[in-house]
This record gives structure tokens, sequence and C-alpha cells, in this order.
């Protein structure tokens, strides 16, 4: 017997005031994960040069301290993918950013070597679950069209923080000492866990995957966000019949899923090794500390502003295309920063280094938060943030790995060029899902009609039916 149908019409302004909300606290969150990133990077020379502060830190030491909260990330982003489909997205939001604040907090208390690292990687394990999480967040609360432009602005986040991470550096490093900023990377827990708790409302799409069809209705009148595009995917068959992992690793993307995994293996050993390893390779070019740490600034700026501009040309072009792109641009800028050339050239290459390593890694998150349906949208993003964090595990390693060999910064630029030209290969590899592709435009002409009607999850008789301006889908 059918189902009753329900309003799922769309109300644009109402859905743009979500959108904005959501983006804005998931934002914030990343925020902390990118200064968490950089401020690594920030206080290694001060770490390495007085063994009074956490004990002797030799480059190996380095390399390894650096990682530790990657392989934190990579755990908490792939048990993500088991408990994102499951628990939802407004949860582990919350969890994420009270477990990362508190790790950070403990973190600036260390007194030993074993305890920093030890901290570094409970921290990263709340910090991988709101990466992997927040790209199904905002993937379900964007307005179509607009995706990878809200995408950017969230995950920007990461190195927007870089950035905050640089500046609070070359500032306050010497008044606060290293421990101070890490107390800042605690801060979240006073003021964006208690707006989050309010504003951050659980993902409609999520609810209706989860055959909470009444549950959904509420929350999309709620919020403004329609549920039209859910029903069409799911009447197209364009979704796998599992869930979590099992979908994202099924037939119909399991060769996506693994080429994916590789394009964010290859963004995110360039985003980590950069900014861990930059300030100490450009000292080996004759810069200063606090000259070098400008580098970093530069890098991550130029990966916020960069990152936002191709999203929105990714929007009209497609991001794959663009993301292919960067990469390149990444690779060639590499290449030319082992030149000789003036400081302003030197920081026009960096910032171009910056769109193709962290900025292509944010149109990676988005290029793979749009490419899953949603009942595989967190495993997949998890898998993605989470394989990829092996490469983000490598980078600060290859880089002590160099610098303990006494390989020069020129050698270290054409190995992480080489590793850009990767990322752009697999990424032209990935193939197009045209399935979904043809639903997704179904769902855009339906919301662009009049209303729309919804019913419960079911095939046959009880099937997800779509009305609009009196046409059956």
């Amino acid at each position: 017997m059918p189902q009753a149908h329900h309003s799922v019409s769309p109300d644009p302004a109402k859905e743009r005031r979500t959108a904005n909300w959501v983006a804005a606290i998931v934002c914030l969150a990343l925020l902390f994960d990118g200064y968490d990133l950089t401020v690594y990077g920030t206080v290694l020379s001060t770490l390495m040069d007085d063994p009074g502060h956490i004990g002797a830190v030799d480059p190996a030491t380095a390399g390894a301290l650096g990682s530790y909260a990657l392989l934190g990330v990579l755990v908490g982003s792939l048990t993500c993918g088991f408990l994102g489909d499951h628990f939802g997205r407004r949860r582990l939001v919350l969890g994420g950013i009270a477990w990362f604040s508190i790790g950070m907090f403990l973190t600036a208390l260390s007194t030993s070597v074993m305890m920093f690292g030890l901290l570094r990687f409970l921290t990263g394990l709340g910090l991988g679950v709101l990466l992997a999480t927040a790209g199904a967040t905002i993937a379900e609360f964007a307005p179509a069209g607009r995706r990878n432009f809200y995408n950017a602005v969230v995950y920007s986040g990461i190195p927007a923080g870089g950035v905050i991470a640089a500046l609070l550096g070359m500032g306050l490093l010497e008044p606060l000492g290293w421990r101070g900023l890490f107390l800042i990377g605690a801060t979240p827990i006073l003021f964006l866990l208690p707006l989050a708790w309010f504003k951050l409302p659980e993902s409609p799409r999520w609810l209706h995957s989860r055959g909470r069809v009444e549950d959904a209705r509420r929350v999309s009148e709620r919020t403004g966000v329609p549920l039209v595009e859910e029903v069409v995917v799911q009447q197209a068959g364009a979704a796998p019949a599992r869930r979590g992992f099992a979908a994202a690793f099924s037939r119909t993307f399991f060769l996506p899923t693994v080429l994916l995994g590789f394009m964010s293996f290859s963004g995110l050993l360039l985003t980590y090794g950069l900014n861990t390893w930059l300030p100490r390779i450009m000292e080996g070019y004759g810069f200063d500390k606090s000259y070098s740490l400008s580098f970093l600034l530069i890098l991550n700026g130029g990966a916020v502003l960069g990152g936002i501009v191709a999203s929105m040309a990714a929007d009209r072009l497609g991001a794959q295309r663009l993301v292919a792109t960067t990469f390149v641009l990444a690779a060639i800028t590499l290449v030319l920063m082992t030149f000789q050339f003036p400081a302003p050239v030197l920081f026009l290459y960096i910032a171009i280094a910056g769109v193709g390593t962290l900025g292509t890694q944010v149109l990676i998150y988005g290029f793979s938060s749009n490419y899953y349906t949603t009942n595989a949208r967190a495993a997949g993003v998890s898998w993605v943030a989470g394989f990829g964090r092996i490469g983000g595990v490598l980078g600060p390693l290859v880089g002590g790995w160099l610098a303990a060999a006494g390989i020069t910064g020129g050698t270290a630029f054409y190995i992480f060029g080489g590793v850009a030209l990767f990322g752009a290969l697999v990424t032209i590899l990935v193939p197009r899902q045209r399935r979904l592709e043809a639903a997704e435009e179904r769902a855009e002409e339906l919301a662009a009609g009049s209303s729309g009607d919804l019913a419960g999850p079911g095939t046959g008789q009880g099937a997800p039916t779509v009305d609009t301006a009196g046409t059956r889908a």
C-alpha cells in the first residue's frame, strides 16, 4: 500500500541560510585542524634547538612527531567511515570538536617527547573524525550548483588555520612560548561547541537514507533543504543497496574509491610535507627563522584564496578537471623554486604551490563528497581522508629522512613535484558516474518546477515518488 506523500518543496532563502550556518560551523572546526597542522611546523625549530622543552628532538624524531597526529587523523577518519552512516553527521561534528580541543589542551602540558607524541596522536583522532565528517555534512546542506564553492569555503578553514598559526607563531611564539600556541588550539570547546550544539541540524538527506522519512520531512521543512534529489537518486537506482564501506567498495564505486584515495594520498603528502619542512628548507637557502616562517604564511594564504577561486570554476567546469590542473601547477612551481630567484618571485611561486597542494586537497574533498551517494558518502569521504593521511604521515617523515641524510632542499622540491604529477595522473583516471549525474540533473529539473512530494523508501508500491507540476517521476 502506498505511503502518504509529503511536501518537499525547496525554500531557497531558508536553504541558503541553513547552508551558511552549517558552513560557518564546520569551517571553524576545520580551521583548528589547519591550525594544529601548521602550529607544529611553527614551533618545530624551537623544540629542536632547545631540549629543555620536551627533550632532545633530532631531525628523525621531529619527522616522527609530525606524523603522530596524522596517524591519529588516519585512525579517526577511517573510524568515522564506520560510524558516520550510523550515528549521523551532527553527533560526530560535536564529538570531534570536544575531543580535539581537550587533546590540544593536554598537549600543551607535555613534559617529554613520548608524552607529546602520544597526545598528538590522540588529538589527531578527533581531527580525523571532523575532517571526514565535514565533506559529507556540507555536501548534504549546500544548494545544488554551489556545492564545490561551499565545500571550498568549509575546507579553506584548513589553510586559514595554517595562516593563523604562522601569524601567531611570528608574533606570539616568543612571549607565549610553544605551550601558549597549543592552548589557543584548545579554545573551540569554549565557543564553537556551544554554537554547534544550538545551530547545527542533522542532515535531512541522511535521515531519509536511513528510512526516517517523517524526521527527514520535519528537518527539511525547518531548514529549507529539499529532499527531491535524494528521492530521485533512489528511484534511479544510482545508489548501491548497501551502506557505509560496503557501498563505497561496491561494484559501483570500487575503482573510483581506490583512485580517489590515491588523489588524497598525493595531496596530503605534499601538504604535510611542505607545511612541516618548508621553513627548514628555506633556512637552508639562507633565510633566517622569522623570514622563513613567512613562507608558511604565503603557502597557506595562496591555498585559501586560490582554493576558493578554483572551486567557483569547478562548479562550472567540473572539479576533476580543476584538480588535475592544480596538481600540474604545483609540480611546475615546486621545480621553479629550486632556482635562485629573488624573494618576491619565490613568494609568488610558493603561493601558486599552495593552490596546487593544500588548495588541491580542498578540491579533492569536494570532488569526493559530491561523487558518492548519501548511503556511501560518509564512508567514501572518510576513506579519502583516511587513506590520504598515509601520504600525510609520509610527508613529514620524508622531509625528516632527507634532512637527516643531508639531502638539499632542491632535491626535496623535485621529489614533491613528482608526487604532484602522480596525483594529476590518478585524477584523470577517475571514471564519471553518469547514472548519478543523470539523476541529479533530473532532480534539479524537478526542484526548478513548482513542488515535490515525498513518499517513504522502498520498492514497488511503496517506492519513493516525486510529483512535480503534475508529473510523476
